[in-house]
Formats: structure tokens, C-alpha cells, sequence
């Protein structure tokens, strides 16, 4: 999904990196044409400060979106989550990382967690890198206690697995 709705801004590297942005960060944009986050106008000349890029970049596949059917349901769908993975030091979280072979395998997720809850440890949150976005895909795991060493090499044993740090 991701390389097609990057394929409609093939002839431009900027455009795609708007896309890009738009993306990852979870901001849509509204039927005005604006890109937001919830109800909070995000705008164009901040996006292309942060991409170094043109405002008329972002305006254009801002205008690109709208005209697109496929492209408009996707972007006035889409919305962002808030990520405790930064706050995990200041709130003494632990941020577990589990990075695997092939991440579009189904079960990661649940048997990750599953060794978790057999340690009775309690998860915050479980955040997953969607591996059409992420070159590297990562799936984050936020728990409120420090990981056993037995649960680090129970993960690390599952065969899909590369490494996983904490």
C-alpha cells in the first residue's frame, strides 16, 4: 500500500517526502486542504521547514491528496497515537525492543506478549512499526517493570527474531 500511494508521487522526490511525513506522523488532511493533527492546523511552512523543502510542495500534493479519491479517504482517515517511548526514562518505564527477520509474519505480536504476561509483567503499551513504512520494522513493547534476563533470552529464541534490547 505504502509503495502505491508512493508511486502516484513518482516524479517527485519532495512530494513523496511530504507523503513520507504525512505518513509517519499520523496527520491528515481535511477537506479545506490543510493538514492536521485532530483539530490543530499544522502548518505548511513548518512541514517543509522540517523536510527542506519548498511550501509550494507541501500546498501541491496537499492539492494532489484532495483530487484523489483513494488518496483522500486515506488522508482524512488516518490520525496519530501518543508513544510513551520517549517518556518511558522520565516516567521509569522500561522500553523493550524486538527487532525480527520478517516482520509481515503473523503472530509476532501475540507471542511476544504472550512470554510477557507468563512473566506477569505489566505492559503499557505495544507499539508496531508497520513493515510497508519502516525500512527496518521494530516492534516496541513499554512495561511498567525491568525485564528478566530468562524473558530477554526467551524472546531472542523465538526463530524470527534478530535481536532484542532494552
Amino acid at each position: 500500500m505504502f509503495d502505491e500511494i508512493l508511486g502516484k508521487f513518482e516524479g517527485s522526490p519532495s512530494q513523496q517526502a511530504v507523503i513520507r511525513l504525512l505518513l509517519e506522523r499520523g496527520f491528515s488532511v481535511n477537506e479545506d486542504g490543510r493538514v492536521v493533527s485532530g483539530g490543530i492546523e499544522i502548518p505548511y511552512t513548518g512541514i517543509a521547514r522540517e523536510l527542506d523543502v519548498d511550501r509550494r510542495v507541501v500546498d501541491s500534493t496537499t492539492d494532489a491528496i484532495r483530487e484523489d479519491p483513494e488518496l483522500r479517504r486515506i488522508f482524512a482517515n488516518i490520525s496519530s497515537i501518543p508513544s510513551l517511548m520517549d517518556l518511558a526514562p522520565v516516567l521509569e518505564l522500561t522500553v523493550l525492543t524486538v527487532e525480527v527477520a520478517a516482520a509481515d509474519e503473523s503472530g509476532i505480536v501475540a507471542e511476544v506478549t504472550g512470554l510477557i504476561a507468563d512473566h506477569e509483567l505489566t505492559i503499557r503499551q505495544v507499539i508496531s512499526d508497520d513493515p510497508e513504512f519502516a525500512a527496518d520494522p521494530k516492534l516496541y513493547v513499554i512495561l511498567d517493570d525491568d525485564v528478566p534476563g530468562e524473558l530477554l533470552v526467551a524472546i531472542r529464541e523465538l526463530p524470527y527474531v534478530r535481536r532484542v534490547e532494552f
